[in-house]
């Protein structure tokens, strides 16, 4: 009868570089998979909170049209005040708030074409058309 040692714990335990290279290879592919479903909910947020900002930007403005008799020229009258606002009782907003989630500036028209101002979103693309996330939001929608 053949009798086996005991395996010992020492210099001789280890893993295999096969199985080194196994698990790294493995925590790659989850990585790719939660960074890629991290980024699409990352843009999902952005462009949600830029369509509440739109919201609360067109706000200020009409606190300001209330001040002053009319909505501002500019959308930078907001943080500034103009020459012609008689009674301005701002800053109604702040500089960071003029520029939405991705960092582009709103479109702003007065007099608008679809009430007395127009807001824009111009969303991802920070430009004027667009599908999913780079579609525009306007004030009056």
């Amino acid at each position: 009868m053949q009798y086996r040692q005991p395996r010992r714990i020492g210099s001789n335990a280890g893993f295999t570089l096969l199985e080194m290279l196994a698990v790294i290879v493995l925590i790659g592919i989850i990585g790719t998979v939660v960074v890629t479903q991290v980024g699409k909910n990352v843009d999902k947020g952005k462009y949600g909170a830029g369509k509440a900002q739109l919201m609360t930007l067109s706000q200020k403005i009409e606190n300001y049209a209330l001040d002053n008799g009319s909505p501002p020229q500019q959308l930078e009258d907001l943080v500034v005040k103009p020459a012609n606002a008689t009674n301005w009782q701002g800053p109604y907003a702040k500089e960071s708030e003029l520029k939405d989630p991705w960092g582009h500036a709103f479109g702003y028209q007065y007099p608008g074409q679809h009430g007395g101002f127009d807001l824009i979103f111009y969303g991802q693309d920070g430009k004027p058309g667009g599908d999913g996330y780079s579609q525009d939001v306007g004030n009056w929608q």
